[in-house]
């Protein structure tokens, strides 16, 4: 019954953690900050900045790949920041058989 209780407890927990993973937010950038991308933890892009000197038509293609780079390290940062809240959120509590995360 303890089991239960734990487990219950958890899972309200975790369901807690999911939305506020909508609220937590980071940034990435690439071109030294030429590019900067802002996302939340749920992998949403919120907005994007681009330096004006990048608006060359003959140069799209090094925008566009500015704009993955900048993602990429975003989403990188989002990962770190989950993995790690995750790892607080289940400190100390015992195993739970048939319950990963």
């Amino acid at each position: 019954m303890n089991q239960l209780k734990q487990t219950q407890e958890l899972l309200e927990k975790m369901e807690a953690f999911q939305k506020e993973l909508e609220d937590k937010e980071v940034s990435g950038e690439s071109g030294t900050g030429l590019v900067k991308v802002r996302i939340n933890c749920k992998g949403f892009v919120k907005s994007i900045k681009i330096d004006g000197g990048l608006l060359v038509p003959s140069e799209v293609e090094i925008l566009e790949d500015l704009i993955v780079a900048a993602y990429n390290d975003a989403r990188r940062k989002a990962d770190a920041l989950v993995e790690e809240e995750s790892r607080k959120l289940t400190l100390g509590l015992p195993k739970i058989p048939g319950l990963s995360f």
